[in-house]
Order: structure tokens, then sequence, then C-alpha cells
């Protein structure tokens, strides 16, 4: 490749760095990172396949090392959630094609979001913002029970904590003081919790047209309240009882928040009489679906993301999109207590599975284990494709009797670890 050739930017590629990379490259253009926060910058491997790193969390000095190494930019694209913001401002900056960059920070601050969300007449829950925790407790008497309460700023469902009850909130636990990224919480939402449905929607977006790409609903074991989403999750069909109303709604989130390109994820909750919006996300998810869309759908959601953000029409929009097969994911949660990891057991018997596509291991043997309450404490995880949704759930069902964690408790009230590192 020239060393001339043009670059596409690419905002925070770990999780999925590999993919987008290579996307890059068939296209014939250098791949430009830039990684806005310490910790993503600290992942083992994170600069593989770079022409150029560049480490900013703002637009100007990323225009500046562009500038001074002569790169001619042709997208700029965003690839983790950390890295929305960003990569629309320097866009807009570089007068390339991506969404409103005026209303950047209301699709990655939670806060912001909610007062967008409300001043264009979507319906969110009822919310407070507060910048000290000691004030947490007030916001929640105010709005009412239950509630929940979200760092605005994080991400993978870190430091979120429910509470159905004052007692609950009293007897919690000190609040987290850093984010997902290792940054620290300034400010947290404390909103009404919604009980019902909850379902993830993916849409690709071109030039303001929207494609439903496929509805996941997260299915829990019982009615209790939750504050991580991730147990048993399926993609559902049009025939579910929300689907149509989901997809209608989303559609006009979509509009509301300026989204007119590229991949987009948006998580809600469903009443019986109405749709609320919890979160959206201007990106690819960052779950399985991405690569079973590969596996079994015939899609390229890393090349469509980059034609969307070169201003073409990407591939999926040239056919109705449809799978041969449904899909799902099953986590595997530490209930037990914060201990030693012995073993997780069933791991091979799970991998030689028909219809189990990947198998994801967060602890190793010796590792300290918490209580699994977000995406980097999941001890285990698989995605799997069968016919249809009955035979993923009995599939889902099926890993579940093979898979267990055996823990040694800790002895100590002080004892702690280092979960993996993985970003969300």
């Amino acid at each position: 490749m020239p060393a001339d050739a043009p670059a596409i930017v690419l905002v925070d590629p770990v999780r999925q760095g590999v993919p987008f990379k290579a996307a890059v490259r068939d296209l014939g253009l250098r791949v430009v990172s830039v990684y806005t926060h310490d910790y993503l910058a600290g992942l083992q491997g994170h600069t593989e396949g770079d022409d150029l790193s560049i480490y900013a969390s703002d637009a100007d000095n990323v225009i500046r090392e562009l500038a001074a190494a002569h790169i001619e930019a042709r997208a700029v694209v965003p690839a983790l959630e950390a890295g929305v913001h960003l990569a629309d401002v320097l866009a807009h900056r570089l007068g390339l094609p991506g969404n409103d960059h005026r209303l950047a920070w209301a699709r990655r601050n939670k806060a912001a979001m909610r007062v967008h969300a409300r001043s264009a007449g979507v319906r969110v829950p009822e919310f407070r913002l507060v910048d000290d925790a000691d004030r947490i407790e007030s916001a929640a008497h105010e709005i009412g029970f239950p509630v929940i309460v979200k760092p605005t700023m994080g991400a993978g469902s870190q430091g979120v904590r429910v509470f159905s009850r004052p007692d609950d909130l009293a007897a919690a636990p000190p609040f987290v003081s850093r984010d997902v990224y290792r940054e620290p919480i300034r400010e947290w939402l404390v909103e009404q919790y919604v009980r019902g449905r909850e379902l993830a929607v993916n849409f690709f977006s071109a030039d303001g047209e929207h494609r439903l790409v496929d509805m996941w609903e997260y299915r829990r074991p019982d009615d209790a309240d939750y504050d991580f989403p991730l147990w048993d999750i399926v993609q559902i069909a049009p025939g579910h009882p929300d689907f149509a109303r989901v997809a209608a709604f989303v559609r006009t989130v979509l509009d509301a928040f300026g989204i007119r390109r590229g991949p987009s994820h948006t998580e809600v909750k469903c009443t019986e009489d109405a749709v609320h919006l919890i979160e959206v996300g201007a990106r690819l998810s960052g779950g399985p679906a991405v690569d079973l869309w590969t596996a079994h759908g015939g899609l390229r959601p890393f090349h469509d993301t980059l034609a969307c953000y070169l201003d073409r029409r990407p591939a999926l929009f040239g056919q109705p999109v449809a799978f041969p097969v449904r899909f799902g994911s099953v986590v595997i949660h530490n209930e037990q207590g914060p201990g030693t990891l012995e073993a997780i057991e069933g791991v091979d018997q799970v991998r030689r599975l028909p219809g189990v596509d990947s198998v994801e291991v967060g602890y190793q043997p010796g590792d300290h284990v918490p209580p699994t309450h977000d995406n980097v404490s999941i001890p285990f995880s698989a995605s799997v494709h069968a016919a249809d949704e009955p035979a993923v759930l009995d599939l889902l069902a099926q890993i579940r009797t093979l898979v267990s964690l055996r823990i040694r408790p800790d002895t100590t009230a002080g004892a702690v670890g280092a979960a993996r590192p993985a970003a969300s």
C-alpha cells in the first residue's frame, strides 16, 4: 500500500479492532487509530494493524497529529462506545460524513441523552442527575422506588445498581469511584426503574434511511429487578408481541438523535402501554450478534459500517435482511460471592455441542472472581445458533446444566483480586 494512501480514522478500535482494521485494508486504505482512554491504550496488542496510532481524547490534538503525519482522512468511524462522541465531532471538524455533531454528546452521556430525549418527545424514565454520591439517596426518594443508578459515562453496566426499596439503598456498599474505562466517576444518573421486557435493537442507517438488522430480548431467570441484564439473550422474530412497536419506536429515536449513518444499538424497556428508551449507541453491538451475522447471515458488518461513513450505500441495503437460523447467548454468573476460582467445569463439553459458535472464559484458575454485576465480571459465556427460537432456548438450557463454577470463598472481608481486563 502506498505510504501516501488515504486513511480511515478508527476511534477506539479495541474489542472489534481486528475486523475493522482488516476491512479498512480491504478497501486499500491506511489505518489510523485513535485511543481515547489510558486504559484502552494499555490493552495488549491494541496497535496491531495500525499505520498510525494517536493517543488523544479531543479533536484538536487528533487533527494536529493527522496534519503532522500528512494524513488524508476519508472517514472517521467509532469502533467502541467510548469513542462515539469524539468520532462525530472529529468528522465535523474534518468536513467528513458523520452524524449530527450537535447531538454527539447526547448520544454518549446518559444524562444528556435523557434531557434531549425528553425535549424531542421520546419517552424515557423519570430521572435526576447528581454530582455527589451522597445525593443519590435523596434523589432516589424524590423519584420513588424502584430506582436504578448509573454512571453517566460508563459502559457494560459497570457501577450500575438497582434498588427496589429504600432499605436496599441504605444497606448498599459504597458506589464505585471509577467506570469501566478506569476514569473517575463524577456524576450519576438516578432514574425510575422500569419493570418490563428489555430488548436490544440493531439498525444500520445510510443517508437517513434506517434498515433493521435484528432484535434481541434479554431474558432473566425470574421477575426480580436487575442491574445487569445479560443472562439468556435471544434473537426474536417479527411475531414477538413487542417487535413491531419497538421497531417503530427505535426509528423515531434514531431520527431524534440525529443518527443518519452507520450502525446503532438501542436498548428499550417495554411495559403494557409504552416503550421507554434506556440507551442509544451509535455503533455496532458489542455482544456476539456481529460475529453471528457474519457466520450465518452472509453480512459484512465491518465493511458496511465503513461504507456508511464513506457516504456509500452499504451492501446490506441491497436486499432484505434475513437469517436462516436463530441466534442466542448465555451468560453464567458468579452468584456464590467473591472467591478464588478453582475451575469452570463443563467448558469442553459445551464447545463440542452442535450449534455452539463461541465460548468465552473470563477467568482462569487462581483468579479472584467477584460476584457478576457487569460485562467485566462474567466468568463464562457462549453464543449459539439453532433452527428456531425454541431450539435456541433448549440449547441455552443445556449449556446451563453443563457449566458450573468451583470457587473457594474469600475467608477475609478484605480479600480482593484483579479481574481480567476487558473493553466494553
